[in-house]
């Protein structure tokens, strides 16, 4: 009976034996993901909490500082999904002291991990501190079933009605994007280096942006990390790419952060004038940095300031000449890319809390509109959401194109090869640009203000013809240059303009319509 007795003291030394053993580099690894998984698990919730996203869980995963990227994602997105779940669990076994309530987003990755995932290598304080108490968690757990009336962990979290179905890394049905960051790099150069290992072609409409198979994973590639190129949808690449800014001028971003439209301007500036970027909120405005930096684009100028509070007709903003506006909206055009329906906020189900938060968002975004067109030397405005919402679109252009007109302002056309176009319900709806969260893999919506003395200054002498004293050597080389001149080029805006009292000609406003009428009848 003796001998019996002692076996069970044999078998606890040697189950604690492998809790001493030195920590395998898969361990470590593990170890590391947990914690960087649960730097950005707080960040998003407490940016949910407030509604004011530093980023969406994508972009915060996939940042420089983010080490085991897929890992880290991965453990997010499933710790996301059953949160609600974690979160009773904890309570019910009420097993945590005030020091590890303070570290609730590691407790939460944690508890996963010994729940729901693979609890194999847990190495750390909080993950023996969890797993002493494992037996507390799983008896809470199987209560939860019992109280919710599920036979198991799969129909629990069915119930949850997730949109979209089970998390996976990586969307298998939207091309890879990635935009070409001239200021370090030319699209030739891209065009070799990322056609090594992948297919990539140029998009057919946008400057400088390529296309890649869907599913191809360039996070950890080198020109992704130095800043030569960004992961940058199509969607989001066509607003700067429709205000073109000209080199030497000065742009100014009015909501900034996190800065990827930011360089985008600094890029089709050629690095030339000045980008002023504004932003309010002081956690965004390190991450707007960062991006600047890795960037490297030297001719940005960061405001953190409040938007609507700059002064239009200070000296700082005489020479601003065009102003991107992408203010805080919805999102609901991304927000299967950005998976914000793993996020507390989007099962909340009060349907009055998301109308008014709309009805507030609108308001900002009419009197940020309102402001941009107030500033005197601007010839070019773009406004652009990220959302799929009237309210948030033709809603705030109807609102403030009679003042917009007041000013010296017109509706211009960006992309006028793109078929999509603004819902009906304002005049002029035509010159706006929707995309589709269906056909395009993201929602936005675009509009375009040019101010009329532009175009005039910009108008074409019409002069007499001299095709009469035109030779047929001149003529082979001007039909040879028109075949020469890029789709993409021919794609920037064309000035189709909203006016009650006057319509302009497309001939009149496009010398290369001409030209390229003129070789048509050789």
């Amino acid at each position: 009976m003796s001998r019996f007795k002692k076996r069970p003291a044999a078998t606890s030394a040697a189950a604690e034996k492998p809790e001493n053993r030195r920590p395998s580099s898969a361990d470590r690894s593990a170890y590391f993901a947990r914690r960087e998984a649960a730097k950005v698990l707080r960040t998003v919730l407490q940016g949910d909490a407030k509604r004011r996203a530093v980023g969406s869980i994508k972009s915060l995963v996939y940042s420089p500082s983010v080490r085991n990227k897929r890992g880290t994602f991965a453990l997010v997105c499933e710790t996301l999904k059953y949160l609600s779940i974690i979160k009773e669990v904890l309570g019910s076994a009420n097993v945590l002291n005030s020091k590890w309530k303070r570290q609730g987003e590691l407790i939460y990755i944690v508890t996963y991990d010994i729940l729901f995932g693979q609890a194999a290598s847990l190495v750390g304080d909080a993950e023996k501190f969890l797993l002493l108490r494992k037996d507390a968690l799983q008896s809470a757990l199987a209560q939860l079933l019992v109280r919710k009336g599920m036979k198991d962990i799969k129909d629990l979290t069915a119930c949850q009605k997730f949109p979209g179905g089970l998390i996976s890394i990586v969307d298998i049905s939207k091309p890879r994007y990635v935009r070409v960051n001239t200021l370090k790099l030319d699209l030739k150069s891209a065009l070799q280096e990322l056609g090594k290992q992948n297919k990539v072609h140029e998009d057919d409409m946008v400057p400088d942006l390529l296309v890649l198979p869907p599913g191809v994973d360039l996070h950890n590639h080198p020109l992704v990390l130095n800043g030569s190129v960004f992961m940058q949808g199509k969607a989001s690449s066509m607003a700067a790419a429709a205000l073109q800014p000209e080199p030497g001028w000065e742009v100014l971003d009015a909501c900034a952060a996190p800065g990827n439209k930011t360089v985008h301007l600094a890029a089709l500036t050629h690095g030339k004038g000045k980008i002023l970027a504004c932003e309010l909120h002081k956690e965004r405005v390190q991450r707007l940095k960062e991006t600047i930096n890795l960037a490297g684009a030297a001719n940005v100028e960061v405001l953190n300031e409040d938007f609507l509070n700059l002064n239009p007709k200070h000296t700082s903003y005489s020479k601003v000449r065009a102003i991107l506006l992408d203010p805080s909206c919805s999102g609901s055009g991304t927000s299967a890319v950005r998976l914000d329906h793993l996020l507390p906020s989007h099962g909340a189900g009060n349907d009055d809390a998301g109308i008014n938060r709309l009805r507030k968002l609108q308001a900002f975004q009419k009197k940020a509109l309102a402001h941009a067109l107030s500033f005197p030397a601007v010839e070019r405005l773009v406004y652009s959401t990220c959302s799929v919402h009237q309210i948030e679109n033709e809603d705030v252009i109807k609102s403030v194109l009679p003042l917009a007109l007041s000013l010296g302002f017109q509706l211009a056309t960006p992309f006028p090869l793109w078929a999509r176009r603004g819902l009906p319900v304002v005049e002029g709806s035509e010159h706006l640009l929707r995309t589709d969260p269906a056909e395009d893999k993201e929602g936005f919506f675009i509009a375009l203000f040019i101010r009329k003395s532009t175009i005039a200054e910009n108008m074409p002498e019409r002069r007499p013809s001299s095709s009469s004293t035109t030779t047929s050597e001149a003529l082979c080389s001007e039909k040879s240059n028109i075949s020469s001149v890029k789709k993409k080029q021919r794609n920037k805006y064309k000035l189709h303009l909203y006016c009650p009292s006057a319509k302009l000609s497309r001939m009149w406003l496009h010398p290369w319509y001409l030209a390229r009428k003129r070789a048509t009848r050789i």
